[in-house]
């Protein structure tokens, strides 16, 4: 009989360290004297004792690692419960907001997405600011961590290819899980402050530096105004491309530079991959705004920047509302969303080292026709990529365009149009934030939506945030069978 001890063990602690930090925003109101510090202190005492409670309930069962199926069922598990509870302080501080806006927040939050049902966001109380700054920078090196350790472990579309790097968990789980958070979080914080020190420097006031850094280092995409970021000045633009870029690397390439090994960061094939495709998009974009937006000045460069690595890096900012600048920018964007940046960054999406893979295999192939006898490997960051990575790769790409499908249909089955449904789904299961048209576009909010699409596109959240293959597996017979 399978054994869920271990598994309500860790959710537990999760869920109880998800409590202690609603005792920030809790500080924050009491300093602002707005009158809404019992929402937080209420929040945090009731998640901080459920999942202690939990937790002690369940430590008899705590053993050295998971097994594969309690690894699993935790995944799936926290990635529910932590959104779960951080639904409770929109629904007891924000008296107009039911269960359905209040879930979908908090997990759009924790998943990083960044789609957002609230408006006149400047207008709500500092806690409630923070908190969703809270939640995208807990979801952000969460992201980190789980791919880094769990994925390669579970063998999801084609994450095991990872496990080379410096962080090989060797097959425990847990234990080895702590040493790499350890290395990450003293980065993920250090660049964290730096990027708030920067906002700040470009004239933002503290607070909204603060917050604002926490969700550009997670490309999470939640702001402190309904404007986004075209509420801020020039300089905060380039900060904020600037930072968003660093998110999206790999974490484990700066853990390899602060012990004195930077050439490994310049070496990575996602790194150039990554880095070409924003340049090359930039150059793009640009010149399209020269030609029917903006004419020859900064202004164009600078709005293509910062929205092309915004959407590719899957935070979801918006500078200006790309829908007016013509067909070829809004195709441009709905597709390099959907590559995302590298794996073990705080970025969403497909991640580029799948499209680099699957370019890699179709190669291979193409010689293969030409040379009948001859033997092709395709080969990834200068190694050979070995069959089980190409099929969970494979099976990742058919799963995620299967997924889009079904979820488009589902929404457009609530009465949403086509344009809404078919990005709505592709931004809900990339975590990538705002979606196409008028009513979830850049300039819009997924406040308007009816509950059932709500719900739809919250499971869509987190379905793409667990790689979607982690879900299918909890939901084979295979899985429970003892």
């Amino acid at each position: 009989m399978l054994d869920l001890r271990p598994v309500g063990y860790v959710i537990g602690l999760l869920v109880a360290v998800l409590g202690l930090t609603m005792f920030g925003p809790f500080v924050a109101d009491v300093l602002a004297g707005n009158g809404h510090w019992p929402t937080f202190l209420e929040s945090g005492v009731v998640t901080l004792l459920t999942g202690g409670m939990m937790a002690l309930a369940s430590s008899n069962g705590v053993k050295e690692g998971l097994t594969l199926r309690q690894t699993f069922l935790m995944s799936a598990g926290v990635w529910l419960a932590l959104p779960a509870f951080g639904s409770l302080p929109f629904i007891i501080g924000l008296p107009g907001m039911n269960v359905t806006d209040a879930f979908f927040e908090s997990m759009s939050g924790l998943t990083t997405t960044g789609a957002t049902v609230l408006s006149g966001i400047e207008d709500l109380p500092e806690g409630i600011k923070l908190w969703r700054g809270i939640l995208q920078w807990i979801g952000g090196i969460g992201i980190i961590v789980f791919a880094m350790v769990f994925l390669p472990e579970l063998k999801v579309g084609g994450m095991q290819v990872f496990r080379s790097e410096a962080f090989d968990t060797m097959g425990k789980i847990l234990p080895r899980a702590a040493e790499i958070a350890q290395s990450i979080s003293v980065i993920y914080v250090a660049l964290t402050l730096a990027c708030a020190l920067a906002y700040m420097a470009c004239g933002m006031v503290p607070f909204d530096a603060v917050v604002h850094a926490m969700t550009t280092l997670s490309t999470g995409g939640f702001a402190n105004s309904d404007a986004s970021f075209s509420a801020y000045g020039a300089g905060a633009h380039y900060v904020s491309a600037l930072f968003m870029i660093l998110a999206a690397l790999p974490f484990v390439r700066y853990v390899q530079m602060i012990n004195g090994q930077a050439l490994p960061l310049f070496k990575d094939a996602q790194v150039r991959g990554f880095l070409t495709v924003i340049l090359v998009c930039v150059i793009f974009v640009t010149l399209a705004l020269f030609r029917f937006v903006h004419g020859f000045e900064e202004q164009a460069f600078r709005e293509a920047l910062f929205n092309v690595v915004s959407i590719m890096s899957g935070t979801g900012y918006a500078s200006a509302d790309y829908m007016t600048w013509g067909s070829f920018c809004v195709t441009l964007f709905f597709f390099i969303g959907l590559i995302g940046g590298c794996a073990g960054s705080t970025a969403c999406s497909v991640k580029i080292f799948r499209y680099q893979i699957l370019m890699a295999s179709i190669g291979a192939q193409i010689r293969k026709i030409y040379s009948p006898h001859g033997v092709f490997v395709p080969r990834f960051d200068g190694r050979p990529v070995s069959e089980d990575v190409l099929n969970s790769v494979m099976a990742f790409f058919v799963a995620f365009i299967i997924s889009v499908g079904i979820v488009s249909v589902c929404l457009s089955l609530t009465g949403l149009d086509f344009i809404t449904s078919v990005s709505g789904a592709a931004t809900a299961l990339a975590n990538i934030g705002p979606g196409l048209g008028s009513e979830i576009g850049p300039a819009g909010n997924f406040g308007g939506l009816n509950d059932v699409a709500k719900w739809i596109l919250s499971f869509a959240m987190w379905f793409g945030r667990l790689e979607m293959l982690v879900v299918m597996a909890v939901f084979t017979v295979r899985m429970w069978r003892d």
